[in-house]
């Protein structure tokens, strides 16, 4: 048996976790090794009835099926010690035991990579600050690497898919699957030029649990994380705080303090990550390290969700405006609608005292509630 269809079969005994399967390589020394052991060898080992089940004997059509899905072209298998296994990672704490990879520039693993995360219901302002910011990175020679959710990840690979450069995705599903729906066309997209990298075998779901374990593989492929927009309790703050015990980089934008999106990147900033305004702030930090070339950013606003009392029309076109000053004609951009349609409706928002009037220009929002 080779190691690709040996650790294939690991890959798809339940219950077999990093840890677990560090301690079955320590004892017996390869893949190969573990799956020619005798049931006895492996409960000695610590191994439960439904894992020793799927190792001894494993569902050779699902097996056959994924060795169907590992020889077309572009699909890979690597596991801790395999020679395209990514360094970075490896030394990560918790890293997986093999990679599922699909896309045909392997090397990309290896080199230097941002995470960048946040929201998956974004401001229109923090949506466009992430797509800005990683097409200047991906300009700049960094790998902007995220996880294919919507919002915030979607923003950063189209960014860097807009700089003409590789970005890759680490997915909460197997790889012949893609979630969510509306990422199909982007997933294909990146597949072709850069990658897509999941821990769980082909036909995995989509599942809750899944997703924070797909942060810790964020966090260890890259040489920092960037969180853009991100709530009090956010998947982004997992995928923070397994970057400092990785020991690399946080970076985080700050907003208002009115915009519910900015606080868990203003906490992350309480403790200790670094605040950026600008791309430049990130590439400096990283420039020695990477000997990268600064490209100038766009600047970030903030907004937060329209109250409720509004009619879909007024609360969609509110949230084109942030709390720091949102020019009429910036607005009318976001929206999508004339120049005359959007100056009647921030007339009536204005009225009603959901925004005013800024010195610098254009309006900002307000922090009080109209009156009912």
């Amino acid at each position: 048996m080779d190691s690709a269809q040996a650790w294939l079969i690991l890959a798809r005994a339940p219950a077999l976790g990093t840890a677990a399967t560090q301690q079955l390589l320590q004892r017996f020394e390869s893949a190969e090794n573990i799956v020619e052991q005798s049931r006895q060898a492996l409960s000695q080992a610590g191994l439960g009835n439904d894992t020793i089940d799927a190792i001894v004997e494993p569902d050779r059509h699902r097996l056959d099926e994924d060795l169907a899905w590992l020889k077309q072209s572009g699909h890979h298998l690597l596991w801790r010690g395999h020679p395209d296994y990514p360094q970075l990672l490896a030394a990560s704490p918790a890293a997986p035991a093999w990679l599922f990879v699909r896309g045909s520039q392997l090397s990309l693993l290896g080199e230097p990579q941002l995470a960048i995360v946040g929201s998956r219901n974004p401001t229109p302002t923090g949506a466009e600050t992430a797509l800005a910011f990683a097409r200047h990175l991906a300009g700049a020679g960094l790998i902007v690497t995220s996880g294919l959710a919507a919002g915030i990840d979607t923003a950063s690979h189209r960014g860097a898919l807009a700089a003409a450069a590789p970005t890759i995705a680490v997915c909460g599903t197997g790889l012949d699957r893609v979630f969510p729906r509306s990422a199909h066309e982007l997933a294909h997209e990146i597949a072709a030029n850069g990658l897509l990298v999941s821990e769980f075998p082909p036909g995995t779901g989509a599942r809750r649990a899944h997703f924070p374990q797909r942060n810790r593989i964020i966090a260890g492929l890259t040489v920092g994380t960037l969180v853009v927009e991100a709530a009090h309790r956010s998947g982004a703050l997992i995928t923070a705080h397994r970057a400092v015990e990785a020991g690399r980089e946080v970076f985080a934008i700050p907003g208002s303090i009115h915009n519910p999106l900015a606080r868990g990147c203003h906490r992350l900033i309480r403790e200790g990550a670094r605040l950026v305004e600008s791309a430049d702030d990130i590439l400096s930090e990283l420039a020695v390290l990477l000997d990268l070339v600064l490209a100038p950013p766009q600047q970030p606003e903030a907004v937060e969700p329209p109250p409720e009392t509004l009619t879909d029309d007024y609360g969609k076109l509110l949230q084109m405006v942030g709390f720091e000053p949102t020019q009429t004609d910036t607005i009318v951009r976001r929206s999508g609608l004339t120049t005359q349609e959007v100056s009647s409706m921030l007339l009536i928002l204005e009225l009603q005292g959901y925004i005013k009037p800024s010195p610098q220009g254009g309006y900002t929002r307000t922090t009080m509630r109209p009156a009912e």
